[in-house]
């Protein structure tokens, strides 16, 4: 298990490896100042924002860095990089509620939401993979009748996974698919079901209907087996993504974030952002294309693969 742990690390640690070069080294840069002035503090909420942290998330990092520095007379490189490192942790902690979905009591019932193109299909392929490998039992279920070859895209995922798999027809009304799939699950006792929505209809309100309309009957039809809905967000959208995260949470109200493509952004600021922006917990992250690549988020990994 420790070795385990030490070699997610590493693969946490090359996965920021853009956010690393890009980000950390600017801030530890901005530390090394003969002396904090005013400008020095802009300087750092100036990196801040740009790498996704947010204006607000970013001024109240600065301003209570500012305020501990005074307290703790920390004026130091080293000294400050801590400082700076215990603050993000804090932030990430902030969301008082969290979700780590790969340990949570079965059966559970999993609604995936998400823009297309954000690496929700690939995302669930993962997790079928991680509960299965952990011996549950998984079920994947195709909601997203409408995408041309969403139906097929899970279905491998489903055979690559040797898991269950329900479908109907494409073009069938998602719940009908939804109200079938909870009725098969529990006469089967399956331990995790994993439901795939669309990610694009003709229009955002006719999107939010229709998964309002699944969420509603998977709610319904679960009865005491919990449902959780959990939006897949591409991390190098950055604020497009926090923007359509807000958008689903308005809607549907959501339970946890899975962030994916971290090692494809130099903004890890996201991070920061899109968890105090929503108040919703980060579940999951994603550094890179392995089914190991995706694990539960947990914020002092985060900052000292980010940091360190």
């Amino acid at each position: 298990m420790e070795e385990e742990k030490k070699n997610w690390l590493k693969r946490l640690k090359s996965g920021l490896d853009k956010s690393r070069t890009n980000f950390t080294y600017q801030v530890k840069t901005v530390f090394k100042q003969k002396e904090l002035t005013d400008e020095t503090w802009d300087d750092l909420e100036a990196l801040l924002i740009g790498a996704d942290v947010g204006l607000e998330t970013s001024i109240s990092i600065v301003d209570k860095l500012k305020i501990k520095v005074k307290e703790e007379r920390v004026y130091d490189a080293e000294g400050l990089s801590l400082l700076f490192k215990d603050e993000m942790v804090s932030k990430l902690k902030d969301v008082e509620r969290s979700l780590d979905i790969t340990s949570i009591d079965t059966p559970v019932i999993l609604i995936m939401v998400g823009v297309n193109g954000t690496g929700k299909t690939t995302t669930i392929g993962k997790l079928a993979h991680q509960f299965k490998k952990d011996g549950k039992s998984v079920t994947l279920v195709a909601a997203d009748t409408f995408r041309a070859a969403a139906i097929e895209q899970l279905e491998k995922w489903a055979d690559r996974t040797n898991v269950d798999f329900i479908k109907h027809q494409r073009g069938s009304d998602p719940a009908a698919v939804v109200f079938d799939a909870i009725q098969s699950v529990k006469a089967r006792g399956t331990d995790v079901t994993i439901i795939d929505t669309a990610g694009r209809l003709h229009t955002y309100v006719n999107l939010m209907d229709e998964l309002k309309k699944v969420k509603k009957v998977a709610l319904r039809e679960a009865n005491d087996i919990p449902v959780y809905t959990l939006i897949v967000i591409d991390a190098t959208t950055g604020q497009n993504g926090i923007q359509q995260a807000k958008t689903f949470n308005d809607h549907i109200e959501l339970d946890g974030l899975v962030l994916t493509k971290l090692d494809g952004t130099a903004k890890g600021g996201i991070v920061i952002s899109v968890q105090s922006e929503l108040g919703v917990p980060i579940s999951l992250i994603g550094v890179g294309e392995s089914v190991d690549d995706l694990r539960p988020f947990k914020p002092e990994e985060f900052a000292t693969a980010l940091l360190d």
